[in-house]
């Protein structure tokens, strides 16, 4: 070709790839990768008894700091007539208590009691901002039923209700179990 173009050079020929270093592996030596993980819905009942229990819990934290600060806050809440703004309160406390506790580990103490978390729908660990939409729908009454309701009806055999559709969460079932290969050993006493 150098011949037929006057000015230029013949390319040097390829060189041959290398060989291969290692030899092949047979299909049935080689691991298999695990490309989907498979995620168990918590039910409905485990996760109304997770909620019930951090209701009650929530509410006796309430009562003990209620009694120990009425005397320093009983003249201006007589003022308030507190009712109302009581139940926005704990609204709030339940919120905030929700909001923390699954933005930390996915779990409140009622959901590490019945063994379940909420994450992301792949199954990754939810942040702050993803925690404060899912625990609006529970921690105000009012809203829970129907965040409830409409999850039930309009969603059945998913198991979500409405703010978890919209803050794109599931509540899972976790299984507590021993790490592999560890035996753990009781002191005589």
């Amino acid at each position: 070709m150098a011949a037929e173009f006057p000015g230029t050079t013949q390319l040097p020929e390829p060189v041959p790839a290398p060989a291969a270093v290692f030899p092949p592996v047979a299909e049935e030596e080689r691991p298999r990768l695990e490309h989907a993980r498979t995620l168990h819905l918590a039910n409905w009942s485990t996760r109304f008894w997770a909620w019930l229990i951090d209701i009650i819990l929530v509410l006796l934290l309430l009562n003990i700091v209620d009694s120990v600060t009425f005397g320093v806050i009983h003249p201006f809440w007589e003022i308030l007539n507190g009712r109302l703004l009581d139940l926005g309160v704990h609204s709030l406390v339940f919120f905030l208590y929700w909001t923390i506790f699954e933005s930390y580990r996915g779990q409140s103490i009622g959901k590490m009691v019945m063994n379940i978390r909420v994450v992301n729908r792949d199954g990754t660990r939810i942040h702050g901002g993803t925690a404060a939409i899912e625990s609006l729908g529970k921690a105000f009454i009012l809203v829970l039923a129907l965040d409830c309701l409409i999850g039930w009806l309009a969603m059945p055999q998913t198991k979500l209700r409405v703010f978890n559709r919209i803050s794109n969460t599931i509540v899972i079932k976790t299984d507590y179990r021993e790490p592999e290969g560890i035996q753990y050993a009781k002191e005589k006493e």
